[in-house]
């Protein structure tokens, strides 16, 4: 069996298929298609899945898959609808609103949108398709399913079990009464700015730091103020300035491998930050999401852990280290802030469905996740340095001088007057994506980066391939 084909390149190859088959006309049975690619019925109903959603084929339960028939287009002589009104809808204020209310995702897109079929993914967050915990995750999920009362109605803060584990994680004299499950990171985030700050106020930011952050804010009506980080972390100095200079009460930043500088935010900083915040009468949102992307080395605490006054909030997935899918997180804090944020999420979205936190908790307590954790470590290690590498090789000057111990990749310098759009477009058309750094940024950025990531790559040979393919796109660009 072909265990080195993925989905998606099965997917790729049926959708070259397609064009044998007339519309409504059954495709070769699942077993079929095992047979013939030499592949898994896993992957079979992952690919088919894939162009299921793209509308390619419709799969019909006991009687197989079938070409999607061509839809109809609208009635002759029929009016368009007229959606202009929503321009205006969308963009009128009146005089109460703090900030306009238009939504910029691009920069969050930018690394979840899945590159076309042969392109190297250098650009998204997620581990590699080997490397997610697939197995694990089927039988949490046939485990959990058999639970008693695993479809009834969860506690609003989420079932005890699962808020006791993440407790546990986070270290310190923290329980379930601190703890609230939410769907995933994102989603905890913007439960904790819709909180914390109020519309118009602004939200300190490490710089560069996460788009996905810096699009929350935004889209809160916030005001994103960016601290410079050096190679120790956030510059508690510079932080000490931007609260006076603001009167931000709410400051965000990633201590732990921090996206995208890759940065660990030293043990004196971290109580520096703390203690600043807390003379501000300010939160801290701690965004610990690649504590579980290690690459096997000593970590230090989670800042909440040691923060006995309130001040630190703390934010933690699952996501990362297992699936895009498993959108299972927590938010970690004392104090009357846990029930402000409890009402925030009880209000937008009732509650975590308890499946998912009941697959979470089955996952977490199987002897499998310990081990997949190693693997995790060992295997992104191993990316990591096939990067280096591979730069080092052919583009050496885009080298970083400090390596980082975790996460998923690295965050590149490009010289002085390099256009890192054009570059990455360049890049696109030899067949591989990167990130341009400028999204990174909540102001002007003080210099071109582009960030690449190895988590999301089959092995040392296809990061060689892709280095090499970046390497023609930087002389294209003129860039290196």
């Amino acid at each position: 069996m072909n265990n080195g084909i993925s989905y998606r390149k099965l997917a790729e190859d049926l959708r070259s298929d397609l064009e044998r088959y007339s519309p409504g006309e059954r495709l070769p049975s699942s077993r079929a298609l095992v047979e013939r690619f030499a592949v898994s019925p896993v992957t079979v109903s992952r690919a088919l899945s894939v162009l299921a959603a793209e509308g390619l084929v419709v799969t019909r339960p006991g009687a197989g898959t079938f070409r999607a028939r061509r839809p109809s287009g609208p009635a002759t002589g029929a009016r368009p609808a007229d959606t202009s009104w929503q321009q205006i809808a969308l963009s009128a204020q009146d005089h109460g609103d703090a900030a306009p209310r238009a939504v910029d995702d691009s920069g969050v897109l930018a690394t979840l949108a899945s590159p076309p079929p042969g392109v190297i993914p250098f650009n998204t967050g997620y581990l590699h398709p080997s490397l997610q915990p697939e197995r694990a995750l089927a039988a949490a999920l046939a485990r959990a399913a058999r639970r008693p009362g695993v479809w009834d109605r969860p506690p609003a803060e989420g079932v005890t079990p699962l808020r006791a584990w993440f407790a546990r994680e986070a270290g310190g004299a923290l329980g379930p009464s601190n703890v609230l499950i939410t769907a995933g990171g994102q989603a905890a985030l913007t439960t904790a700015l819709h909180a914390l700050a109020a519309p118009g106020s602004a939200v300190l930011v490490e710089s560069p730091t996460y788009p996905g952050l810096l699009a929350v804010a935004r889209a809160a009506g916030l005001r994103p103020v960016p601290v410079p980080v050096d190679a120790d972390g956030v510059r508690p100095d510079l932080l000490a300035d931007a609260f006076a200079a603001t009167g931000a009460r709410v400051f965000f930043c990633q201590p732990l491998f921090q996206n995208p500088t890759g940065t660990v935010l030293t043990a004196e900083r971290r109580a520096q930050v703390v203690a600043t915040a807390r003379a501000a009468g300010a939160f801290v949102i701690e965004d610990d999401f690649a504590r579980r992307l290690s690459h096997g080395g000593p970590l230090g605490p989670t800042m909440v852990a040691d923060d006995a006054e309130g001040t630190v909030v703390h934010v933690t997935s699952l996501t990362k280290a297992t699936s895009p899918s498993l959108r299972v997180g927590a938010l970690i804090a004392r104090g009357p802030v846990l029930m402000r944020l409890r009402a925030i999420q009880v209000v937008d979205s009732f509650f975590v469905p308890r499946p998912l936190q009941e697959a979470a908790l089955e996952l977490v307590g199987a002897p499998a996740w310990p081990r997949h954790l190693r693997t995790v470590a060992a295997e992104l290690r191993t990316r990591r340095d096939a990067l280096v590498a591979a730069l080092r090789g052919a583009l050496p000057r885009l080298v970083p001088d400090r390596l980082p111990d975790g996460g998923g990749h690295l965050w590149l310098r490009l010289p002085d007057g390099a256009d890192e759009y054009a570059l990455a477009t360049a890049a696109l058309r030899h067949g591989v994506a990167v990130a341009p750094g400028r999204p990174y940024y909540a102001a002007e950025a003080p210099a071109p980066h582009i960030r690449v990531s190895y988590a999301d790559t089959a092995g040392p040979e296809e990061i060689a391939d892709g280095v090499a393919r970046l390497a023609a796109a930087c002389a294209e660009a003129g860039v290196c």
